[in-house]
This record gives structure tokens, C-alpha cells and sequence, in this order.
């Protein structure tokens, strides 16, 4: 095979590698640290979970590199908490055990979805404890930590407080037989472990007795002023969603009180008092102080993120369900240090994500997992598109297959794959691979640059506001103008053999469109960008302020690929059979991102 020659584009353009080196804050420039959700490490997450959170993070991480924005996007497993415990039983291993397990498959999962952290980390670290503990400390010293008792269910035959997920009885609400210590599964209500009618040990059945037991609380209502403060100011600055403004609003409205942050269990950090030192801390306490010590293995240089609210804007990605720790549990932490701390700065959150009018549901085998995806042979790219087309932005969204397979045939295989596909082969037939003299002096021309152009600013305007799924549509929306702009040229044999000067400008302006079109389709769906850039034989580039034309006359492009592939509808009816129910997909939902917390 003939070596390409070497591109001839525009170098001011291209898209350096990303560095070796550890990121850090520059001052002055604009630097953007993104975090999503930590997933529970006790299951494969599902569409919603992934939708909700990890993939939102990241198609927005992608744009704000390819804008040349200095960007740090972490995120881990959540491997502490009575869920993990739950799990290690059930499997018969030890809690370590099961997180080392399960941090492989989630890494497995998001490898294949093409999610580009910067780091994926996890929470049973060193510095989790260290940093946990200090901000517990340092809370503790201002005033803002209270003992209090609470009344538990204690089992006598192992000698322990039962967390929630250690016991089931009978709802009070609805009569259900077998509700969980935190929720009924049948009716929905959320649930206190003592509330539950004829409670058993999920051990071994046994009766378990109440017992009064001393923890440590966050007052919350001494810190209610200084968090309402700041959420008056960040949510406007940060324009956070409308979701994310009316749950913290209800919050605050009702009056902050007092929250237990301490929990009777082994699996979690060690609360550093020496009158609770066989305690732990509640898991949504500790779970958000996950972003900093992920971020502190990736860098001992963690405060220059974390302790800069100066020059580091943080961007938060999860489902609606999370939002209330991130917007005022968690800040209201890290205020009652009293330590100048990277606050919140745009929260972006999800409804919930449904599958073919039911839930996700492991003990029914409803949904498509993370590890379903590759098994059905649809590329990665397809999954993006449509879960990013489909995101529950406002409202809750339903997966369903007959649209998913719509989406990928008469959306990404009709429009973009078709002008893709067209202009390359058409260069390659009549142009042997070279880019032809063009120009950009005719109406068509003009008309086509200040079109693009128009959109293009409305799709930058609109990802730096953090809108994904509009901003899709607006990539989809630049593509179809290209395809307009093939259909009044005319381009046939015809067109390159009655007028080659015109033939060759359509050839050389959509060709520099394909270019720009693998900028601006890079955070969706990268595998397809990095195809379009083969075809092109061109280097990845930075999405402009405005559209220029970066490919020169005599530029050699590479061989025709197909971008995307039919998906026949006779495999919807497939599909639904293999995961509609009874099937033997795997996977649960996970507290972050598109499912119901359950710790």
C-alpha cells in the first residue's frame, strides 16, 4: 500500500496530542474540571446510569478540549457502604474482594464507550481516608458536628446494628411483605429500617430488637445562611439546571436540619473519633469527598483544583436523584471548613432513563447493561448518538429499540454517513484522491460559509451552556446544510465534466465541511470522527470560533470508509426478546446517574 503524502492543511488548527504530563490549572486561561457521578462498584451500570452521568461528562470533557479549554475530567467507583457489603454476601466474597472484581468490569464498560477520563480512580484509598477524615476534623473543630442518638434495629445473634440493606419486613405504607430497610420495592416509599412491620435480619431471619446507639450529625442548620449564600450566586453564575435549582430551592425552603453522617458498619473510612472508632461514615458523606482524593492519586498537586476557586470552574454531571448532595450536602462540608474550596459552579442533571415502558431491573433481567451494548454488534457510535438524541434533559425518556434503530438509519446513516460518503468517493473517482483548485468567491459559496457559520457560533454558544443533546442537533443540522448545498450544486459526472471549475469548488468546500464536521461530531461519537480524519488523512482538529477553510488545494485524502451501517428492523423484535424480560442481561442500577440511590 502507497504511503499518503503528508497532509497540507492549516497547522494553527490542529489539535496537539494530548500531554504526557499531569494537568494542572494554568492562571489565565480557562480551566474547566468536570466531574460525574461515582458509580456504585457493586453492579454493571445501565443506559440510564451511563446516559445520566459518565457519558454526559464526557461528551462535554471532549468539547472542551477540542475548544482548547485546560481540562480535567476524573471520576471512580463508590466502593463503601452497606450496598457493597449487601453484595459481598451474596457472592460469598470479602467486600475487597468484590471491588477490585467490579472495578474491572466498570472500567471494561466505559473503555468500550468510549469515555476519555483523565483519571478513573476509586474510593478505597489512602487519601480518601486522609481527606475525608481531615474535612471531618476540621468540621468538628468550627462547631458544626453534634452527637445525637438514634434508635436502631440490632441483631443478638450477630452482635451488630443492621444497616438498611440488611433487613426486610413489611411496609407500613402498602403491606408489601418483603420491602427493604430503605425502600418498599412495591410501592415506592422511602423507608426508615425501624418503621418496617415484623422486621428480619437478612442474615439469618432472626428478629432483631431496637437499640439506642450515638452518632455523629452535620448541622446543617448552622450552615444553612452560608450554603443559601452561595447557591443564590452559583446557580445563576453557573446557569444550573432548572431541576437542579427547584430540588436545592425545596431543600433550603423547608429548613436544613441536622444529618446523621456516621453509620454502625465495617466497610467504610473510620470516623477519627475515639469514642465512635468502630464506626464509619455515612456513605453520602464520604462519597463526594470521592472527587477530591481521586483527583489527589492523580496528582499530588490536588488543591491547585480543588482550592482554586479562582481560576478552576466546576462542572458536576448526574441524575436528578444526586443533586441534593451536591448541591447542599456536599458544599455545605467543605463551607464549614472554613477552607477557600472550587465550589459547584454548573451542575448538569438528567431525569431518569425508562426502557421500553418498564424500568431497568436486574431481578427481572429488563434493560440493556453496560457489558449488553458490545454484544449486540452495534458500534459504539450508534449507542452515543442515541443516547445523547434521547437524553431526559427535562423529562423522563424512554429507550426504546424502534427508535434507536430510526435514529441510526434515517439520522446518522442518511444524513452524515451519506455526505461523508458521497464527497469521498466522488474525490477519489474523478479527483485521484487530490483536493482540487476551489474557490469561495460565488454566492453558493458565501451563502454555504455564512450558514455554517451562524451555527456554528449557536452550537458553541450552546455546549459552553452545557445543552448536549441541542447541540447535537445542531451538528446534525450543519450536515444537512451540506447535504443541501450537494443537492442545488448538482454534483454528478455531469457537473465534472460541463463545469470542472464549479465541480471543483463543491469538491474542495465540503471536503474542508467533512473537516469541520469531525471537530464538531468528536465529543458525540469519536470512533466516527476518527474515521472521518482517516478518510481525510488529516490530523484532529480544534473546534473554531468561526469556519475556515483548512484543507489546500493538492491536500491527498485517504480511502472511503462507511461511517455507519444499516441496522435491519427485523432485529427490534430480536432485541425486545433478548431484553425485555427473562433474559439473561446483566446488571443493576447504580445510585448515580439515572437510577433511584439505594444505599
Amino acid at each position: 500500500m502507497a504511503e499518503l503524502a503528508a497532509p497540507k492543511v492549516n497547522k494553527s488548527v490542529v489539535l496537539e496530542p494530548r500531554r504526557n504530563e499531569t494537568i494542572l490549572p494554568v492562571k489565565g486561561e480557562r480551566n474547566i474540571l468536570i466531574t460525574s457521578a461515582l458509580p456504585y462498584v457493586n453492579n454493571i451500570p445501565h443506559l440510564g446510569n451511563i446516559i445520566g452521568s459518565v457519558l454526559s461528562a464526557d461528551v462535554f470533557a471532549r468539547y472542551s478540549r477540542a475548544r482548547r479549554y485546560n481540562t480535567l475530567f476524573v471520576c471512580g467507583t463508590d466502593e463503601y457502604g452497606t450496598a457493597t457489603e449487601t453484595k459481598a454476601i451474596e457472592e460469598g466474597i470479602t467486600c475487597q474482594e468484590l471491588c477490585d472484581k467490579y472495578y474491572v468490569h466498570h472500567t471494561e464498560v466505559y473503555e468500550w464507550f468510549d469515555i476519555g477520563f483523565d483519571y478513573f480512580g476509586r474510593t478505597t484509598t489512602s487519601q480518601q481516608t486522609r481527606i475525608a477524615q481531615d474535612i471531618f476534623l476540621k468540621l468538628h473543630k468550627n462547631g458544626y458536628l453534634v452527637e445525637d442518638t438514634m434508635t436502631q434495629l440490632y441483631c443478638e445473634q450477630h452482635e451488630r446494628f443492621l444497616a438498611d440493606r440488611f433487613v426486610e419486613g413489611t411496609c407500613p405504607k402498602c403491606g408489601y411483605l418483603d420491602a427493604r430497610g430503605d425502600q418498599c420495592d412495591s410501592c415506592g416509599q422511602l423507608l426508615n429500617a425501624i418503621e418496617l412491620v415484623n422486621p428480619r435480619c437478612k442474615l439469618d431471619g432472626s428478629t432483631p430488637i431496637t437499640k439506642e446507639s450515638k452518632h455523629m450529625f452535620l448541622d446543617l442548620s448552622n450552615l444553612q445562611e452560608a450554603t443559601e449564600t452561595w447557591v443564590q450566586k452559583a446557580s445563576v453564575e453557573g446557569k444550573w439546571t432548572a431541576n437542579g435549582i427547584s430540588i436545592t430551592q425545596s431543600w433550603l425552603k423547608e429548613g436544613l436540619k441536622p444529618r446523621c453522617i456516621t453509620r454502625d458498619l465495617k466497610w467504610g473510612t473510620p470516623v477519627p473519633l475515639e469514642e465512635m472508632k468502630d464506626k464509619v461514615f455515612y456513605v453520602w458523606f464520604d462519597a463526594p469527598i470521592g472527587y477530591l482524593s481521586i483527583t489527589a492519586n492523580y496528582t499530588e498537586n490536588w488543591e491547585q483544583w480543588w482550592k482554586n476557586p479562582e481560576d478552576v470552574k466546576l462542572y458536576q454531571f448526574m441524575g436528578k436523584d444526586n443533586v441534593s448532595f451536591h448541591t447542599v450536602i456536599f458544599p455545605s462540608s467543605l463551607i464549614g471548613t472554613n477552607e477557600k474550596w472550587t465550589l459547584l459552579h454548573h451542575i448538569s442533571t438528567t431525569e431518569y432513563l425508562n426502557y421500553e415502558n418498564d424500568k431497568f431491573s436486574k431481578s427481572r433481567n429488563i434493560g440493556v447493561f453496560g457489558n449488553n451494548a458490545k454484544d449486540t454488534g452495534i458500534p459504539v457510535a450508534a449507542w452515543r448518538y442515541y443516547l445523547i438524541s434521547s437524553r431526559p434533559e427535562t423529562n423522563d425518556a424512554m429507550f426504546t429499540w424502534k427508535e434507536f434503530i430510526a435514529k441510526n438509519n434515517n439520522e446518522l446513516l442518511a444524513n452524515l454517513g451519506n455526505f461523508v460518503n458521497r464527497v469521498i468517493k466522488f474525490t477519489v473517482a474523478k479527483y485521484n484522491s487530490q483536493v482540487p483548485t476551489y474557490s469561495t468567491h460565488d454566492t453558493p459559496e458565501k451563502t454555504l460559509l455564512e450558514t455554517v457559520n451562524t451555527q456554528l457560533a449557536l452550537y458553541i454558544q450552546t455546549l459552553d451552556n452545557v445543552k448536549l443533546r441541542a447541540g447535537l442537533d445542531i451538528a446534525m443540522e450543519i450536515s444537512r446544510i451540506g447535504n443541501h448545498y450537494l443537492q442545488d450544486a448538482k454534483l454528478d459526472n455531469t457537473l465534472f465534466e460541463k463545469n470542472p471549475a464549479k465541480c471543483g469548488t463543491v469538491i474542495g468546500v465540503t471536503l474542508n465541511l467533512i473537516y469541520l464536521l469531525s471537530a464538531i461530531f468528536s465529543p458525540y461519537m469519536p470512533s466516527t470522527s476518527a474515521s472521518i480524519l482517516r478518510q481525510l488523512n488529516a490530523p484532529p482538529r480544534n473546534i473554531p470560533d468561526e469556519w475556515t477553510l483548512d484543507i489546500y488545494e493538492g491536500h491527498q485524502i485517504g480511502k472511503p470508509e462507511y461511517l455507519f451501517k444499516r441496522i435491519e428492523d427485523k432485529k427490534e423484535e430480536e432485541f425486545r426478546r433478548k431484553f425485555g424480560g427473562g433474559a439473561t442481561a446483566s446488571g443493576v442500577s447504580t445510585k448515580k446517574g439515572g437510577g433511584k440511590k439505594k444505599k
